[in-house]
């Protein structure tokens, strides 16, 4: 017999009852019956359940003074459980060891956070201490489950002919993005190396080398604060490029592999491939944000025609200046709602930072509220044309110009689908957000700047940079978005030089800066680059979505508080005198006082 278990703590069942099995585990945790105690001994795999009798007094009191999470090692005879005793939700539920002889191969200190129990405890304790919390079921399966996932990623790409290599984790700093995580050069005083914020030139480059289809499941580093779908510091993507392909090709390579995942790690509806195309423009007018949870039914329309030259002048006169409305409907609100559900809507976008939210009430024929007192029968039956409304439905207004009235609309069109309860959590809604604009006015800077990916092809080529206003010209970049989350940006990538050059012309960058801050990528471009284009989901976001949490620490095997620190570590840390005169560094601690 194996000098630790014969078996796993999931693997006993009836067909063993009379065999002398040997268990080695974790108390997960005790019942003291008088003369009998039991103890459930659990390790990876599950729980079994072990009987101490008080007739083997040496090996009782063990038991009696083992705290839980000490180690221990049992062994004994497997008897089956009473009728009354069954535990029909363990797979060893039907029997229990009858324990010989016990011994405890590690003791342990009073827990400071207990792993038997769903007690919430605060997130400091449970990353200092993330061994004791990763003994949770409920996280230690999360974490099993992200093992799973990646398992099988791997396997899906393999089979449609991909090849995985692992691109370089010292490298340059690139001037755009996120902020870089560098690494001080020992060898070279005064220079830095840079931890990839993602490998995108390096798998640009495998496509231009000839490799034809990469994928890797890469560490990228960014120096960002967290969010609860965002870990500070380092994340996990799907990274994945093709040559010679279309944004379709792209589409069809990755759709197969987000279906087959989320219907092999859930029970949920999944939405089926092609995945719905939405274009930008349509996005951000229909759902207020580029990035749709298309669960909620609810879509936002357009009726500034309505409130242009009406008598409801707050509406009416914003649109002289340029300001739109937007409807967001309340599907069965009008009549199933009272005021008050209106009025609390007003009052929240008020506590958003909004001006308002105006609303009309549709109930036994009649149009109800301020705004449509305002409003001539013929503007209320336009509103009708436009928007489709039900005689019990009520609906909501964001004015304001277009960008502040889409965010508006956006919040609302959620709140709404969450207040009425019209968001169901059976399903995986896919879809592919397309057609972004190349350039957008930067008010901050005053200037024209790229609005998404200064890398990607223009729709059009080099003829739309030259013939095209800016504003006006798309690029083949999409974003992959489930149920209101973005798993993932990507584009057709611009493998001609001379657009690259162009395309930064347009946004104020002159050939100098394009040549000295993409040497690299502008130099290898001339030597043959295929069309070429990915994509990158996020590997952490897939995960929480498929854990059904709502926060991305909840799947990370050791993952930093919002502050960027590993209090489990200690990092980051103060390092010796030595280690900065060998990497020629001095610190400048800032004044707390400034």
């Amino acid at each position: 017999m194996h000098e630790y278990r014969s078996h796993n703590c999931s693997e006993l069942g009836s067909e063993n009852v009379g065999d002398i099995a040997r268990l080695s585990g974790w108390v997960h945790r005790k019942r003291d019956h008088g003369g009998l105690l039991f103890i459930d001994l659990r390790d990876h795999y599950g729980v079994t359940q072990c009987v101490f009798d008080s007739d083997f007094k040496e090996i009782f009191e063990v038991a009696e003074n083992v705290r839980a999470e000490t180690v221990i090692r049992v062994e004994g005879e497997v008897i089956k459980r009473d009728a009354e005793a069954i535990n029909r939700e363990l797979p060893t539920g039907s029997v229990e060891i009858l324990v010989k002889k016990v011994d405890v191969l590690n003791a342990a200190e009073e827990l400071p956070l207990p792993v038997f129990g769903d007690q919430e405890y605060p997130e400091d304790i449970r990353l200092k201490y993330r061994f004791l919390d990763l003994r949770r079921e409920r996280i230690h399966n999360n974490i099993v489950l992200r093992s799973d996932i990646i398992s099988s990623i791997r396997r899906r790409m393999v089979g449609q002919g991909f090849k995985e290599f692992q691109t370089p984790i010292l490298t340059a700093s690139s001037p755009e993005g996120a902020r870089d995580f560098l690494v001080p050069s020992r060898m070279h005083p005064g220079k830095f190396y840079a931890l990839p914020q993602a490998p995108q030139q390096f798998k640009q480059l495998l496509m231009i080398a000839g490799f034809d289809r990469y994928f890797q499941i890469a560490p990228c580093f960014r120096d960002e604060d967290a969010r609860a779908d965002r870990s500070p510091g380092e994340f996990y993507q799907l990274d994945m490029e093709m040559s010679f392909v279309t944004q379709e090709d792209v589409f069809a390579a990755i759709e197969p592999v987000m279906q087959g995942i989320f219907e092999e790690f859930s029970d949920r509806k999944v939405t089926s491939a092609p995945f719905p195309r939405i274009s930008y423009k349509d996005s951000m007018l229909k759902y207020g944000n580029d990035k749709p949870d298309l669960r909620n039914p609810i879509e936002i329309c357009d009726v500034t025609e309505v409130f242009d030259g009406s008598g409801f002048g707050i509406f009416a006169g914003a649109i002289k200046n340029d300001a739109v409305v937007r409807a967001i409907p309340a599907p069965g609100a009008g009549g199933g709602q009272p005021r008050s559900f209106f009025d609390k809507m007003n009052d929240w976008a008020r506590a958003e930072g909004f001006a308002g939210l105006g609303y009309i009430r549709f109930k036994d024929g009649e149009a109800m509220g301020p705004i449509a007192k305002n409003l001539d029968e013929n503007r209320i039956a336009k509103l009708n044309e436009i928007a489709n409304f039900s005689d019990q439905d009520g609906v909501f207004f964001a004015c304001g110009k277009a960008e502040e009235a889409a965010k508006l609309a956006g919040l609302a069109r959620t709140k709404v689908g969450e207040d009425l309860d019209l968001i169901g959590d059976d399903e995986f809604k896919f879809c592919w957000i397309v057609d972004f604009p190349m350039y957008e006015y930067d008010e901050v800077e005053k200037k024209l700047d790229f609005s998404h990916n200064p890398f990607s092809m223009p729709q059009g080529g080099l003829d739309a940079l030259n013939t095209m206003k800016p504003e006006d010209i798309l690029g083949y970049q999409y974003d992959i978005v489930c149920n209101g989350i973005e798993l993932s940006s990507g584009a057709i990538r611009n493998h001609v030089p001379e657009i690259m050059y162009k395309a930064f012309e347009i946004a104020g960058y002159g050939p100098e800066v394009v040549e000295e801050r993409f040497a690299g990528m502008l130099n290898a471009l001339k030597y043959g680059a295929p069309p070429h284009g990915g994509i990158a989901p996020g590997v952490d976001r897939i995960v929480m979505l498929l854990a059904d949490e709502p926060n991305i620490r909840e799947v990370i095997v050791f993952p930093m508080n919002q502050k960027a620190e590993d209090l489990m570590m200690n990092a980051p840390s103060e390092v010796e005198m030595k280690q900065l005169r060998e990497l020629h560094l001095r610190t400048i601690v800032p004044d707390d006082k400034n």
